[in-house]
This record gives C-alpha cells, sequence and structure tokens, in this order.
C-alpha cells in the first residue's frame, strides 16, 4: 500500500519523449518551481514483459499517485499497444488468454486514463502543441481536468512554455 503522493506521467513515449523529458528538466532543475515525485519510479516492468504484466505494475504506479498528466502529441489517441490482442497468448478465435489472465483490449492510454479517473486522480492534460486541441485527447479525459498547451511561439521559433505547464499543475 502507497500513499498518494506520485505524479504519474502518461503519454506516447516514442513521439513525445522530449515532452517527458522537459516536465523532468523543470522539475530536476533549482532555477524552475516545478516539483514532483514520479510515479515510474517506484518499480519498472521490462518491455518484453506481458501487457497484463505492465498494467498490473502501471496500476500500482497509479494507486501511488494523486497527480495524473498525460502528455497529448499528434498520435496519442491513435496508440493502441497494450491491448491483450497484441499479445502472443490472445487466442482471437475463443477471445481468450493462454496464460488464463483475463483479456483486456485497451490501450494503455486507454488503461492509465481509466484508471485515474476510477481513483479520483487530479488530471491534467499537457498538449504538445502551441494550443489545445480536444479532438487529438483521449475521448475518456477529454472533457476532465485542466488542459494546457506545453509549447509557445516567441518570434519565429518554438519553445516549450514553462509557465502554461506550471500553472496547470498548480
Amino acid at each position: 500500500m502507497y500513499y498518494r503522493t506520485r505524479t504519474y506521467i502518461a503519454g506516447d513515449w516514442d513521439n513525445d519523449k522530449d515532452a517527458v523529458d522537459a516536465l523532468h528538466r523543470w522539475n530536476d532543475s533549482s532555477r524552475y518551481g516545478l516539483s514532483f515525485s514520479d510515479a515510474h519510479e517506484l518499480k519498472q516492468a521490462r518491455d518484453t514483459s506481458l501487457n497484463c504484466s505492465i498494467k498490473r505494475s502501471l496500476a500500482e504506479r497509479l494507486d501511488a499517485s494523486k497527480t495524473f498528466i498525460l502528455i497529448v502529441g499528434e498520435h496519442t489517441k491513435e496508440l493502441r499497444a497494450g491491448g491483450c490482442q497484441y499479445c502472443n497468448s490472445y487466442n482471437s478465435y475463443w477471445g481468450t488468454c493462454g496464460r488464463g489472465h483475463t483479456v483486456d483490449t485497451r490501450s494503455y492510454i486507454d488503461f492509465e486514463c481509466e484508471k485515474a479517473i476510477r481513483d479520483g486522480l487530479k488530471i491534467i492534460v499537457l498538449y504538445k502543441s502551441t494550443v489545445v486541441n480536444r479532438s487529438k485527447c483521449p475521448e475518456v479525459v477529454r472533457n476532465r481536468g485542466i488542459h494546457a498547451p506545453m509549447e509557445k511561439w516567441v518570434g519565429n521559433t518554438l519553445y516549450w512554455d514553462y509557465d502554461s505547464v506550471r500553472n496547470a499543475i498548480g
């Protein structure tokens, strides 16, 4: 059993890792006022683990969290990784798991968002963009929580918008 003191960050780790890295840089720097304990530091799941094992590990991290941050990029809404149908143990004819686990066809993102809502976590949706475009956000959190852009234009140069993120996180 964990105390809910952590911040859980979800997103497209293949395409939007730079946004996650920006959050960590702001958190680790004494120059910025962002301060959070990352829930992903609690327990690691190997990328070679079964989807159901990874979801169990994600659930443990969410159980220790009070805040859920979702990074929304170009492809976040379309991500499908994590569903049982993509596991070698899944029998598509019968719709069952060959290892006897419960079948869960949700992606990791959908699983994380739904658990954050069910657990009553503070939800923050940060868009890897200069604008909030809710059509890119997974439907389950589209109208929940605080939504804010992570980027801004200064002249002709695109920068991370620390002030927008800090105001959203609080």
